[in-house]
This record gives structure tokens, sequence and C-alpha cells, in this order.
């Protein structure tokens, strides 16, 4: 387990959990036969791969990207990840080949970048604003941290301790350190994560003046780009586009890119739970706040414009120009995670599995081999607009920073489902599989069979080494409007509490919870401000939010109308898109007969036809023949 955060719940670490044939663990399987194998092939086609033997020339081709870095990393996380839950022969090889590489990359002093050393050694650390270096430098610890866990070696993690120690050395308040923080954030919870697996205080130490450095005065990019001779009025960006307009501790609302806003908002959690720092947890949900109940889509998806990659105004959710880069949805879900961690409340968690069933999910193909960077909750015929190739999921990118990091997020989800602390253990998502933690001095097993999200029951089988009393605190999501919890056969209140239901016992090997979550399918309306959706509902069975595929339908999805009577009944179909719950009902379709050579003409009062609904999970859609496609139905 993860060392103990000052008053919150400490994370399982990845081995920690085994998935079971369930939802999640047949996407971890095709994530370790079919995404991890595609990746390291495209890494090594791409040039990031070839870049770790450092000889490059110029005029060569696959020149190293600035990013190169963080790309592997990311690739080599996820299979620790992998090898941390089953052994894999071929995938130990790979690993330990990119390992070697790292070694033979870093310079003597430390310092590991492979396009800054290849393509720039004269602009290290002139401008941490646009060239990535801390941020790959982040997604280089957090790989080495997980390596360790995953096989006990120390190879990689020496490697990036000394590269940590290089940037300790470097940066900070003290005489001789140079000022500053990253553009892109990354290391200032890679640092902690690191403090967490050494003990070492110093990376903790860094990742608070990485944090608290930030937006201050005099602004620092500018000072940077003074010196590299650049006029910081000619850039086009806002200082809000890095989180650098204000200090972190007086930000009051999630501005900018959303990934490098959603990893520095999950560093400042970090350190609020590590130090008790309440400024820092007060911060965090203020901007939590704006986010989830003004910025986010009811896929949990965040981010809706494509010129920032990021946020722009309250309740400005347009579904077929939306964003939603796959990446900001693993942030949200890796920042919700710590804030529910952190707070033991439940509404965070509920946010979690909204964002990894649908806005995480969504960003990579059943087939495990292609992947969406952008996620709009709409798609128009003819209207392939999408900067990264939307409605066709792509095999790679020139910018690949969402497969890699499906890769990671995948591997390591089940860690997501529990937490531990004292005489306490969370279970936050519901995944078929089990869990060993250290409760109150005992080892405890807990076992979940369930097929959830398509079936709201759960059966936890709870077997500690020992009789031991602790605290199960189990998460009733926020969408569940009833549930009923048994223990060995016997109803028990299970009243929630900040979204959790407490158990306390003693408790002995065998002990088997029942609980029961009803899972009716609900119409989801937005706010009245969010214009695009007035007079429309997005349908939502559990945690699973639908979509209408034209795959599925005669009539134009964008001609469809749903009576606000009309029953819909949801079906499992195991031989559909892999086996999944779908809705069936009855809806109305406007006819396109008579508008032949015309764009307008006087209300028709054509009676809308009869025709058949079928809605498909959103995170399955684009995986049959690509078509349009919508979330948000017209009700009438």
């Amino acid at each position: 387990m993860s060392r103990t955060a000052a008053g919150g719940l400490r994370p399982l670490e990845v081995a920690d959990v085994t998935l079971a044939e369930g939802f999640w663990g047949r996407r971890q399987r095709t994530n370790r036969r079919a995404t991890i194998p595609h990746v390291h092939e495209m890494l090594k086609r791409s040039g990031a791969i070839p870049a770790l033997r450092m000889n490059w020339r110029p005029g060569q081709k696959h020149k190293p990207h600035p990013f190169f870095d963080s790309d592997l990393a990311k690739w080599l996380e996820g299979a620790c990840y992998a090898l941390a839950t089953g052994p894999d022969a071929d995938l130990a090889r790979k690993v330990n080949g990119v390992v070697a590489l790292l070694a033979g990359a870093q310079r003597p002093d430390g310092y590991l970048n492979t396009y800054i050393s290849q393509v720039a050694p004269d602009r290290r650390w002139t401008n941490l604003r646009d060239l990535h270096e801390l941020y790959c430098a982040g997604h280089l610890i957090e790989a080495g941290v997980a390596h360790h866990q995953a096989t006990g070696a120390t190879s990689l993690l020496n490697v990036v301790r000394r590269y940590a120690d290089l940037i300790a050395d470097t940066f900070g308040p003290g005489p001789g350190r140079r000022r500053g923080y990253p553009g892109h954030e990354e290391i200032e919870l890679a640092l902690i994560r690191l403090y967490r697996a050494t003990g070492e205080r110093r990376y903790l130490s860094l990742a608070g003046y990485f944090v608290d450095a930030r937006g201050r005065r005099p602004h620092f990019f500018d000072a940077e780009a003074r010196a590299r001779g650049e006029d910081p009025a000619a850039v086009r960006r806002g200082r809000e586009y890095w989180q650098a307009h204000l200090p972190v501790r007086q930000q009051d609302r999630p501005v900018g890119h959303a990934v490098r806003g959603l990893y520095l908002y999950s560093a400042m959690a970090d350190l609020a739970g590590e130090t008790g720092d309440a400024e820092l947890l007060a911060a965090c949900r203020r901007i939590w706040e704006v986010l989830v109940g003004r910025q986010m889509y009811v896929t949990g998806g965040v981010g809706p414009a494509r010129d920032n990659e990021g946020f722009t105004a309250d309740y400005d959710l347009p579904d077929d120009t939306a964003y939603a880069e796959t990446c900001a949805g693993i942030a949200l879900a890796l920042w919700a995670r710590r804030m529910a961690n952190l707070t033991a409340d439940g509404r965070y968690a509920d946010v979690m599995e909204r964002a990894l069933y649908n806005g995480v999910l969504s960003g990579v193909s059943l087939d495990g081999e292609r992947f969406f960077y952008d996620n709009p909750l709409a798609v128009h015929p003819a209207r392939h607009d999408s900067w990264h190739g939307a409605p066709h999921r792509q095999e790679w990118f020139g910018c690949a920073c969402c497969p890699t990091n499906v890769v990671r997020m995948i591997a390591s989800v089940g860690a997501l489902a529990y937490a531990a602390r004292d005489d306490i253990l969370c279970i936050h998502l519901y995944a078929a599989g089990e869990a060993r933690a250290e409760i109150a001095g005992v080892g405890v097993l807990v076992r979940q069979e369930t097929e959830y999200p398509w079936d709201g029951r759960v059966a936890i089988t709870v077997q500690p080494d020992r009789p031991v009393t602790f605290d199960l605190l189990l998460r009733v999501p926020g969408w569940c409007r009833g549930h009923r919890i048994a223990v060995n056969g016997r109803a028990v209140a299970g009243r929630p509490v900040r979204g959790y239901a407490r158990l306390r016992r003693r408790w002995q090997d065998g002990d088997v919870v029942d609980l029961t979550f009803e899972m009716p399918v609900e119409r989801i309306a937005a706010h009245p401000k969010v214009s695009h959706n007035v007079g429309r509902v997005a349908l939502q069975r559990g945690p699973i939010v639908y979509c209408v595929e034209q795959a599925d339908h005669a009539a134009d999805v964008h001609s469809i109308l749903l009576p606000h009577r009309a029953r819909l009944t949801p079906r499992f179909e195991p031989r559909l898109l892999g086996g999944a719950v779908i809705l069936r009902g009855s809806a109305l379709a406007v006819p396109a007969a008579g508008w032949k050579g015309r764009l307008y003409r006087p209300d028709p009062a054509a009676t809308p036809k009869r025709t058949a609904l079928r809605a498909i999970p959103y995170c399955l859609w684009a995986n049959r023949t690509p078509g349009p496609m919508t979330v948000w139905i017209p009700q009438v």
C-alpha cells in the first residue's frame, strides 16, 4: 500500500487488486493482449523508442519530439501495471528493453530528455513553458515508481531518482537555484508519488514549490521569454492557459488547457493530503464546484474547446464540436479519485465513475487498437471536421498522448476501486474481482461478484486472516434512487452518509454482503443555460450514458424525437458490441419527404412517423459502420 496521507484514505496499489472476468476484467484483457502491443509498435514506428538510442542526427527522419518521452513513459507505466497483475514473458522483455534504453539515454549529470539532448542541447531549461521538459520528467518518474512496484527492481527507479535529484538541485527557492515551474503540469504529482515510494522529503518539498510558485508575480513565463529574446506580449494565449494567472490558492475556477489544469488540481489535492493544508483543499473544492456544476458534459468529458484544448465559459457545452479530450477525462478521474480518498465523500467517486465508464472508455475501440483524441457528443452527416478525425478512431496520432494514457488508465483501474485507512476499507467502484488490504493490522481479502454496470447486484465476500472489527464503506452511487443491503442474508439499514453506507462489525471469514442498486432507465435534462440541449434529454441507466447511432436506425438519428411517455426497455444483448445492455423503445422521426431542392418552406405540419429506437452505451459508439450519432434527443 502507499504511504498513508494525512487524514485521508490511502489508495491500494495496482498489485493489490485483481479483476475477474467482468466488465473491467475484459477491458484489461484487451488492453494487455491488444492495446499494449499495438502502442509499443507505434512507439517504434513513430520514432519514440528509437530516439532513446541517442543517435539521431539532423536531416534524419523521425526527429525527436518535445514530448516523445512522455508518450513512452505512459506506455511503460501501463505495461508495468499489467505485469503487476499477471506474468507475461513477452511484455516483460519489452519493458526491460525500454528500461535499458532509458538508462543508456541518461546524461552523466542525471538529465534525461531525448529531444533536448539530441535536437536542442543549448536549450536545456530555457523554455519551461513550451518544451515539456518537466512534464516528460514527471511521466518518467511515474513510470519509474510503477516499475519498482511491479517488479521490485530499482533499475528504473534509480534512473528517475537521479533525474529528480538533478531537478531538485536546479529549481527552487534556495540560493543558486532557478525559479520557475512547468508549462504543462505533471511533475508535481509525480514528485509526490516518488516521495511516497522513497520517503525522501525533498521530493515533496519540490512538488510544493512548483505548485505554489505558479502564478506569482513577477510572472515567470514573461521573464523566461525575455531571457530568450522574445516579447512576452507576442504570445497569443493568456496566462490562464497555463493556470498561471493567479497563485493557485487564489484560484476559484478551472481555466485554460484542461489536462494541465486537472494534473495541477490533482497535485494540489495530494499536497493537501500529505501536509494537512486546508487552504489548498479549499481551493480544490472551489474549482471542483465550478467544473462539475457548470462545465462538465453528461459523459464526464471536460474541456469543450478545440482552440485551447480546454475550458471556456460556464454552461458552454456544445455537442458536435465538443473536444472533451480523452486525456482530460482520464485526468478528471485521477483528480476525483484523490478527492474521494482525501474526503471520503462519494460525490467525487460519482464523477470518477461517470468519467471512466463514458468519457474515458469512448476513447478506445473495442478491439483496443483505435483511439479517439476528442469525444464529441454528436456527429452530423458529412461533417467530419474533428481535428483528429472523428468519427473514425485512429490507430495513432502525431500527438499520441491519449493512446498511451488509455494504456495506463485501463491497466490500473482496479486500484481506483478501493481505499483504506486504519480500521476502514472503502469500496468506491464495483467490479468483479478481489482486493487485499491490511486493515487494523489484519490481512483482509475482499471478493466482488457482479455484472455491474449492466446489473445492479453486487455480492461482496469478506475473508480476513482472522476475525477483525472494521468499517466497510460501500458507495451508494449518486444516480441510485433506491438500494438494499443484506449481510449474511439479513437486511441492514445501510443509510448512506456522504455517499457511503458504513457497515461496522467484527468480520468473519466468509461473511457476505449483498448489495442491490435499482437501475431504471432515466431521462437526464441539462441546466437551461446549456442552450444546445434545451428541450432535449440524455438517456442513462446506472452509470452508463447512452447515445443513438445511425447504424441502428433507418431514419436520420438527428430527426428522431422521443415522446415524453415512451417506454424504454433495457435488454442485455450478448452478441452486440461485445455484450451490452441496450435500450429499446418507440420514437418518432420527422419525415424528409417533400424537401427536394428546398432548404426552407412554411411549416408543412407533417406528422412525424413512428420509428424504432435503439440506444447503445456512448462508450461503444463508432465500433461499427461510421455515421451520425447523438447523445441528446429532442423530447416531445
